[in-house]
């Protein structure tokens, strides 16, 4: 069966065509045979046919500004479309492999696995289970809103050409529609000219929320409930498995933008969004549900259902009745309608929460079952409860973030007026008098007094303030978690316990309204795990607390700031072992653990493919919750496009699942106590080797000079500022910045730097590749990071890297790239040799993708390191550098 009408190669042809046309209209023929010849000599330099790059030097080195400008617009907007052209190709893999029925990581393979368990099992297993994925703001995606809308109504016309049989008239009326996008895209700002709000981040990830993902969430757990019902013969009971949870908008950690009004417009906005998409598919739902009351028996619990609602909306009542005489279901959702009309209004009869409209749905779908409507309330009902069920009230709920200093100087401000001298306190004595500060009934402190304190603390204050009555107005579940960065002693998370409690958010025994989230992200927080989270559980205050969250404990760990710290290889060894501790301290506790996984796009900071990713994680800390940021440009690839979006969500859910029943039967993974030596010797090697990289002399300035790190921080990426408090220094930088700068410059030495001496390290102390390979073959953990190090290396170019290098003073250029170079050398062998394989990367597509993509690159990294030689640059010379940066980041499809 042919489902498409095109492949890649024809659309990356024709998109590729089209773009020279409009170059030529646009700007001139002159710069079209311009932007060619640097074309055709990159080419032909990858391909073998010359042997120096010098003539594409020499036309670059030619340009004038204006043409500088042209040129980087001619190949990021080339790689813009590119990527379209490749998105659409995997939907196509997906469309075709499902028709197949060999889609790797299905719904169906997971039914599969389970096959041998019986019911109970398997039920257990899904009620387990719980995804959160977890949007943030943090800035990493390049491209400006207003060019990802017009890319998507290109996505559009080729999604129309690539599926539908259409007459020549009406391709030729979608072949003028790409045209014309096309040609307004050129026309647009590539680079913006002010730094998005906060409130433009969330709104960014609302899109995704409220346009793709509340449609196809529905479509999951169809899938999964037909895969497991035609694996068992019977029904399966499939509980709620995805959850959507947000930072933007509420994430304050180093963003002193993100006010308590932002976080007040945001949860507004996101209820306003989602009570309009109920609206709406009620609606819808009405032109459905158009039976004849006089026909069928809609039952007690429907008629007592409709009573109360006539009763609260009496008004309204009448007009459907008048409108519907004999159609009890339009009744029906009409009233429904107006009470979500009613939802946070002054109005009374509108839904008090989200259970109750959930309450309605289950009636609805339970009378149409009783008159023999199965198939449209499977069609209809189910998959609209499903929706209720993931977004509530709130579309997605907030995370609240803080760094753990801001809280511990407004603790001890706001003491200190109560002549309590909290600051002076050791960490033992701090632990006490927070402890008896929360369980003693009197308030200690007034929280919403902020005078006479900083400004830190004062910010403090009013959030937590704010939170009680945020909690008031939008729901518990709107906003119900706070992430402490930097978390190092358990007084970290009594702070945030005991402002909480002092707002009345937290009302113990009973009552605690806030999951209490410490993240874990450096090296002495990691290994220091049992003193902070043991010290917590014992705890007679955090206790009652655990215990009115379910003893369940949520703890993130940071993969981004333990990598910059420690380097690749040595941060994964860290979080794996003290995951596995953790898993082990909440056991002893009998909490249940559910990890919050901070992981980047980058493979640097825990990228990588996700559902390898959930299959790698020790088997017990797989309680079958598991939580994850989304992050950057990562969320356009994941969820702009539906069908990859929901192919996403069901590789999540393989993942999760598998890894839950494998976790039941086997709850201790075995790992070879050689393989444990191994990977010891080899973390402990690598950790110095990139440690003394980073602390030698003139690093930092090297990374300067070598890397456009000047340029990123000064692109309007993000509302956040791109350092914690504008020091140069390694330590400073945010983790983003740092591999985005790599990145660039096609050196991506976060993701595989001292890999190769930690390797090394270990054969040298009498260790055999042949072990390695049987760790490889046998350890999802190891194969994991050494795929995902070879993917780093893939991308890496050292021939790019090296026209870096050489910004560089001389004598630092030949300290440090030669270093870097034998490191990268060394790695590709060793990782090819222990993976037994000719390439780093052993995906035919992605080496095809990489084959195509590095010529256009080239261009943009060459034109890059040729503005950046320059001592001065003009106005228009530094926004094409900003260009360039936007270009290469479309052309590696990554970013930070």
């Amino acid at each position: 069966m042919r489902l498409h009408n095109r492949e890649v190669r024809q659309d990356v042809r024709e998109l590729g065509a089209l773009l020279g046309d409009v170059l030529a209209d646009q700007a001139s023929q002159s710069a079209f045979d311009t932007v060619e010849t640097i074309r055709t000599s990159a080419i032909d330099y990858r391909a073998g046919k010359t042997d120096s790059r010098q003539p594409l030097y020499d036309e670059l080195d030619g340009l004038t500004p204006e043409l500088e400008s042209v040129v980087a617009r001619a190949f990021t907007t080339y790689f813009e479309l590119i990527n379209l052209a490749e998105e659409r190709e995997r939907v196509r893999s997906i469309r075709q492999g499902s028709q197949d029925g060999d889609l790797e990581d299905s719904l169906e393979e997971a039914a599969a696995e389970l096959s041998e368990a019986d019911t109970e099992t398997v039920e257990q297993v899904l009620a387990d289970v719980l995804i959160e994925p977890t949007f943030t703001a943090h800035p990493t995606e390049a491209r400006r809103k207003t060019v990802k809308s017009k890319l998507r109504e290109v996505a559009t016309h080729l999604e129309t050409l690539d599926e539908r049989l259409l007459t020549d008239k009406e391709r030729g009326q979608v072949e003028r529609d790409i045209d014309a996008e096309v040609t307004s895209l050129w026309q647009t700002p590539q680079v913006r000219r002010r730094r998005p709000s906060p409130e433009d981040e969330a709104r960014n990830v609302q899109w995704y929320l409220e346009n793709t993902l509340f449609d196809i969430v529905g479509e999951v757990y169809d899938e999964l409930e037909d895969a497991f019902d035609d694996e068992f013969g019977e029904p399966i009971d499939v509980p709620k498995l995805f959850e959507f949870r947000s930072w933007a908008g509420s994430d304050r950690d180093g963003n002193p933008y993100v006010t308590p009004e932002v976080t007040t417009n945001t949860l507004e906005r996101q209820r306003a969004v989602v009570l309009e998409q109920y609206r709406d598919a009620l609606k819808e739902l009405s032109g459905v549900l158009s039976q004849d009351g006089s026909r069928i028996e809609v039952g007690e619990p429907f008629k007592r259902s409709l009573a109360a609602d006539r009763d609260r909306l009496p008004g309204i009542a009448e007009e459907a009745e008048t409108r519907y005489p004999s159609e009890p279901y339009r009744q029906k959702l009409k009233l429904m309608r107006e009470r979500l009309n009613r939802v946070g209004d002054v109005r009374p009869g509108g839904y008090t929460d989200v259970d109750e409209l959930e309450s309605d749905l289950d009636m609805l779908a339970a009378s149409l079952r009783d008159n023999a409507a199965d198939s449209v309330a499977e069609a209809h009902v189910d998959p609209l409860r499903r929706r209720v069920d993931t977004f509530g009230f709130s579309l997605a709920s907030l995370d609240l973030r803080d760094h753990q200093e801001n809280h511990t100087e407004a603790v001890a401000e706001a003491l200190a007026r109560q002549q309590i001298d909290y600051a002076g306190m050791d960490e033992p004595e701090r632990v006490d008098v927070l402890t008896e500060c929360i369980l003693q009934d009197e308030r200690v402190i007034d929280i919403e007094d902020t005078r006479d304190v900083s400004d830190t603390a004062a910010r403090v204050l009013e959030r937590f303030d704010s939170l009680s009555a945020w909690q008031a107005e939008f729901g518990i579940q709107a906003i119900d978690t706070y992430c402490i960065s930097m978390t190092d002693e358990p007084s970290h998370v009594l702070e945030v316990l005991f402002l909480a409690d002092q707002a009345d958010v937290i009302d113990l025994p009973g009552h605690c309204g806030l999951d209490i989230v410490p993240l874990l992200e450096t090296e002495r927080a990691l290994s220091g795990a049992r003193r902070i989270m043991g010290t917590l559980f014992e705890n007679e205050a955090y206790a009652q607390a655990l215990s009115a969250r379910d003893d369940t404990q949520e703890i993130m760990l940071g993969y981004s700031d333990s990598n910059k710290e420690n380097g690749f290889l040595a941060a994964n060894w860290s979080l794996y072992k003290n995951q596995r501790r953790l898993a082990e301290i909440c056991d002893d506790f009998d909490v249940t653990m559910r990890l919050f996984h901070g992981r980047g796009g980058s493979i640097s900071r825990g990228g990588g493919p996700m559902n390898d990713a959930l299959l790698a994680l020790p088997n017990n800390t797989i309680t079958g919750q598991v939580k994850f940021t989304e992050q950057g440009e990562a969320i356009a690839e994941k969820y702009a496009n539906p069908r990859i979006a929901e192919r996403n969500m069901e590789q999540m859910l393989n993942a999760q699942v598998k890894a839950r029943y494998r976790a039941m039967n086997q709850p201790v993974e075995e790992v070879e106590d050689e393989w444990v030596d191994a990977m010891d010797t080899m973390a402990d090697a690598a950790r110095d080797e990139y440690r003394d990289l980073l602390e030698t002399d003139g690093f930092v300035e090297y990374f300067e000079q070598a890397t456009p790190i000047t340029v990123i921080e000064d692109l309007n990426l993000g509302s956040r500022p791109a350092s914690r408090t504008g020091e140069r220094n390694v330590e400073d930088l945010r983790a983003i910045p740092w591999v985005f700068s790599w990145t660039q410059s096609r050196c991506i030495l976060p993701g595989w730097y001292a890999l190769a001496t930690g390797i090394q390290a270990y054969l040298d102390s009498g260790g055999k590749v042949e072990t390695l390979q049987e760790m490889y073959a046998e350890w999802p953990f190891f194969q994991t990071r050494i795929d995902n190090a070879a993917m780093a290396l893939g991308r890496t170019d050292m021939e790019i890297a090296e026209e870096y290098a050489d910004l560089a003073r001389p004598e630092l250029r030949e300290q440090f790239f030669p270093r870097v170079s034998e490191e990268y050398e060394a790695a590709v062998d060793l990782v090819t040799d222990i993976a037994s394989r000719d390439h780093t990367i052993d995906r035919d597509w992605l080496r095809e993708s990489l084959r195509r993509r590095n010529p256009y690159v080239d261009p943009l990294n060459l034109l890059q390191t040729h503005l950046l030689r320059q001592t001065h640059r003009t106005e228009e010379e530094e926004r094409t550098l900003r260009l360039t940066v936007k270009g290469i980041a479309a052309g590696m499809k990554n970013t930070g």
